[in-house]
């Protein structure tokens, strides 16, 4: 990544947080450009990342880039990418679409084709450099160029390899959307202390450091989550009485299914972004 230029197209939070962690980590900001049309996006960003060219043209922030990252909505990415299509085609940049749904032979398409694309899905945690990435890049990809990718999402956090770009619908169920499961799990436990009489402060200083503290030790553990559980469910008492009556509503399957219904839905927009946007 030495002497190399990164573009954005779209300074919205994740961008914005890429951008902060390559700047922590030391990459320079001159070397970053960012392409926003909101005026007054373009102002918070440049007081935000001091030393970042902030420009309203796609365009201007692709010349000289090698590697550019595609951070806007997938509503409009075929749009914006059919745009930059000309651009792309002279200057060959490595391509990393962070958008959710559109896959990557359409956004090879879009941009003119033999294009060295990457696929990445980060997730919201990325805002606090405490993200992970999945990451699948197509055949055009130089090694060299897959190893730009990973080291610029790995400013926000580890990031995983895929071995097929369906895999990444199986990420964006697992890590994109996982947070707001543990938020919902999170809720649940300072609801119901709020219920069993804590006030609500203290229930969701009970619940987010139980979390916190569940994470930290299995992100450290070499058991398995089952020997963890075990540790925790000592027979005859109270976790053992949460748990049976979890088994005993089926909980997994519940929760399997829910991670199904994401799984697919994440196949559902990758085949409508093909469809919407055919010529």
């Amino acid at each position: 990544m030495k002497n190399k230029n990164v573009a954005f197209i779209g300074g919205g939070n994740m961008a914005t947080a890429i951008v902060h962690g390559l700047l922590n980590g030391g990459f320079p900001a001159a070397n970053i450009a960012i392409a926003e049309p909101s005026a007054e996006q373009r102002d918070k960003l440049s007081r935000a990342l001091p030393g970042v060219r902030i420009a309203a043209d796609n365009d201007e922030v692709l010349c000289g880039a090698s590697s550019v990252v595609l951070s806007v909505k997938p509503q409009v990415l075929a749009l914006v990418c059919r745009k930059l299509a000309g651009t792309v085609q002279r200057t060959k940049p490595l391509i990393i679409s962070i958008a959710a749904g559109p896959r990557i032979a359409d956004i090879d398409a879009w941009l003119g084709g033999k294009n060295a694309v990457v696929r990445v899905m980060p997730n919201q945690p990325a805002l606090l450099r405490k993200g992970v990435s999945g990451i699948f890049a197509n055949d055009a990809t130089s090694n060299e160029q897959r190893d730009a990718a990973f080291q610029i999402m790995s400013a926000v956090g580890p990031v995983v390899r895929v071995a097929s770009e369906a895999d990444i619908d199986a990420v964006t169920a697992i890590s994109g959307t996982g947070p707001a499961y543990f938020y919902l799990l999170i809720d649940m436990l300072a609801k119901s202390a709020v219920e069993f009489g804590l006030d609500g402060t203290a229930a969701r200083k009970l619940a987010v450091e139980t979390a916190v503290g569940a994470a930290a030790l299995a992100h450290v553990s070499d058991d398995t989550m089952d020997e963890l559980i075990a540790r925790v469910r000592s027979p005859g008492g109270t976790t053992e009485a949460a748990f049976d009556s979890l088994e005993q509503s089926g909980v997994r399957d519940i929760f399997l299914r829910a991670l199904i219904a994401a799984r697919d839905r994440a196949t559902e927009l990758g085949d409508q972004a093909h469809n919407e946007n055919q010529d």
